[in-house]
């Protein structure tokens, strides 16, 4: 494998290095449910995540004949509990993420994940999935006082994992947004949970699959 000059990469989490839609779509329907809301298909809920499940509720609600911050705050510990029980029930890793991530960490990357979903549960999640041990570090939507696309948060994930140059690895408009702002070049999925077409994320490289992430972030 060719050396790359990246120190560390940082990855989102939901929909880039997880399917994680299905259990997301699960919680959010309890939570309307219990609202007295319809469900949401799954194929919308895709194009909602990446703000973190207060943004995703609201979305939910405006979906289904709109509400106030008074039902976001109601249906919250609804969704939360429920997601909590039930967060990699049917979420699986996308396909070549796990010889992506292993090939990074052989040839001496740090890897970091930098997400808008609450820090305890994507470190909940990280464990269910068998993955505690992949990452130096952690970074969620409530770790600082700020979330993506403040730069932020990529960075304090850059600077735990032992610092750069580094590379950010995400799937939607607030990734790109967030790398931008940070100055770090920053590698797109095309098939991630993104509410645009993949063209229209302006990221350095745009790939297809898993396999084509090493020789993508060979050519930054």
């Amino acid at each position: 494998m060719t050396r790359l000059r990246f120190r560390t990469v940082v990855f989102d989490l939901d929909g880039t290095l997880a399917d994680t839609a299905p259990d997301l779509t699960d919680a959010l329907n309890h939570a309307l449910g219990v609202l007295g809301r319809p469900a949401v298909p799954a194929n919308d809920v895709r194009a909602m995540v990446g703000h973190g499940a207060r943004a995703l509720l609201r979305k939910g609600l405006a979906a289904t004949g709109g509400g106030d911050e008074t039902m976001v705050e109601e249906g919250f510990p609804i969704f939360l509990d429920w997601y909590e029980a039930h967060i990699a029930d049917r979420s699986r890793p996308f396909p070549g993420v796990e010889a992506a991530l292993d090939a990074l960490a052989a040839d001496g990357v740090a890897l970091a994940v930098c997400t808008n979903k609450l820090e305890e549960l994507a470190r909940r999640f990280v464990s269910a999935i068998g993955w505690e041990d992949r990452f130096a570090a952690i970074v969620g939507g409530d770790t600082l006082p700020v979330r993506k696309p403040d730069p932020a948060p990529l960075l304090a994930a850059i600077e735990a994992a032992g610092g750069g140059p580094a590379a950010f690895v995400g799937d939607s408009i607030t990734d790109t947004d967030t790398a931008r702002a940070a100055g770090v070049p920053c590698v797109a999925l095309s098939f991630g949970f993104s509410d645009r077409p993949p063209e229209a994320l302006c990221a350095d490289r745009l790939i297809d699959h898993w396999d084509e992430l090493i020789p993508a972030l060979a050519t930054l």
